[in-house]
């Protein structure tokens, strides 16, 4: 077993940076809706690669900016409305990501 570095340990990565609930690796589809960063309606298929009790991280190919509000319909349960806060080109597959914030309390476990 490797021993976790100073700089590795949780206690040494500031509070605002630490994920407030653990992410899991997921693969499904979800149809996501919103504007592109041009104005312009999309409906789409994005792919959910983790996921958080308040969040998620997708690829897609659609424009979006951060602070963009969208709808996302995952395979189960109901259609969930969330903020777009963060977008990067992923370095390991070149594909566009975007982080989104979920924008009932509950989540993905909203009624």
């Amino acid at each position: 077993m490797v021993p976790m570095s100073d700089e590795t340990k949780p206690e040494s990565i500031p509070l605002s940076q630490r994920p407030r609930s653990p992410r899991v690796p997921v693969n499904f589809t979800v149809e996501l809706e919103g504007q592109t960063t041009e104005g312009d309606p999309f409906k789409l298929s994005a792919e959910a690669v983790r996921v958080s009790r308040g969040g998620a991280t997708l690829i897609t190919d659609v424009s979006v900016e951060t602070g963009a509000t969208l709808r996302l319909t995952p395979p189960f349960g109901r259609s969930l409305d969330a903020e777009v806060n963060g977008v990067w080109a992923d370095e390991a597959d070149g594909r566009q990501h975007i982080g989104i914030k979920l924008l009932d309390p509950n989540g993905w476990f909203a009624e």
